[in-house]
């Protein structure tokens, strides 16, 4: 037996149809685009948050959302369309505003960036990861090429899930958005989620995905990229050992690498980062 689901039908529906009428039955969606929608991450509309926006957009065309210049990650909402806007830390408070081209044509939508007020830590590393050789300081701006370029990754198939769990078990041993202090001196706000582990932990991608790129750098040390599709890319930094290679796909839960203290470190730990429309976000918010 077969069952036709026309478009439209989200996937509440969907689990309440198939409780109803029994696993036997086979289903054909007549709009697959607009058929199903991801576990939505939790909102905050802060520095280094998320703000979901509900699109005024129908029909099974992708709407086109820009962020600052950066393509944003849509999902199917039920018949219409979701944006899913990654806020950078470095985003002033106040009114914000993206870009939307669709089926209404181009649409301006705004909304508010509130405070968050992020913690310090302060840390002891070696003088050299702080006070930059020259050929160090050449080296990092290279890698920064780099890891831009593999946050500038997008491909069309959307993420299986926007709630993932730990990429590894363990404490978080600082949190995100925090401000750094290197040997007394002040540095970027922390990217990403430090989780605390033994060396030699196994760390796995919570989700599906492809692998990006990887290497070592001077701060990350030996670091891992995964493309979940539409703009949402994960890092894994400092680990002991990289278990994948570029261009790799991975079922979700497969080994990527291991925990270790590599680059600038001061203990065994996971840094995990998720960027979206090239914004690093808070990883707790996607947490499930």
């Amino acid at each position: 037996m077969s069952l036709k689901i026309p478009a439209g039908v989200g996937r509440p529906a969907l689990r309440t149809l198939l409780v109803l009428i029994g696993s036997s039955v086979a289903l054909t969606v007549s709009n697959p685009t607009l058929a199903m929608e991801v576990d939505l991450p939790h909102e905050n509309a802060v520095p280094g948050g998320v703000k979901i926006l509900h699109l005024d957009s129908e029909g099974p065309s992708l709407p086109y959302v820009d962020a600052d210049g950066h393509r944003a990650l849509v999902l199917p909402d039920d018949s219409k369309w979701v944006a899913v806007i990654g806020i950078p830390l470095s985003a002033p408070l106040g009114m914000r505003q993206v870009i939307v081209r669709g089926t209404n044509g181009r649409q301006v939508i705004e909304f508010s960036v509130g405070n968050k007020q992020y913690a310090s830590q302060s840390l002891k590393v070696a003088p050299r990861q702080v006070n930059l050789s020259a050929a160090d300081l050449a080296r990092v701006n290279e890698e920064k090429i780099r890891i831009d370029h593999a946050l500038s990754h997008w491909t069309e198939p959307p993420p299986e899930s926007l709630r993932l769990p730990q990429p590894v078990p363990g404490p978080r041993s600082s949190s995100f958005g925090s401000r750094r202090i290197f040997n007394g001196e002040s540095r970027n706000p922390h990217s990403g989620m430090d989780i605390a582990a033994p060396t030699g932990t196994p760390v796995r991608t919570p989700i599906a995905g492809t692998v990006v790129d990887t290497g070592e750098y001077f701060f990350n040390g030996n670091t891992v990229f995964v493309d979940h599709g539409r703009g949402l890319i994960s890092m894994y930094c400092h680990l002991s050992a990289i278990d994948v290679k570029p261009g790799q796909r991975l079922a979700a839960g497969t080994r990527i690498g291991a925990v270790g203290m590599t680059g600038r470190a001061t203990g065994p730990h996971l840094h995990w980062g998720l960027s979206l429309n090239r914004a690093w976000v808070d990883p707790e918010l996607f947490l499930p």
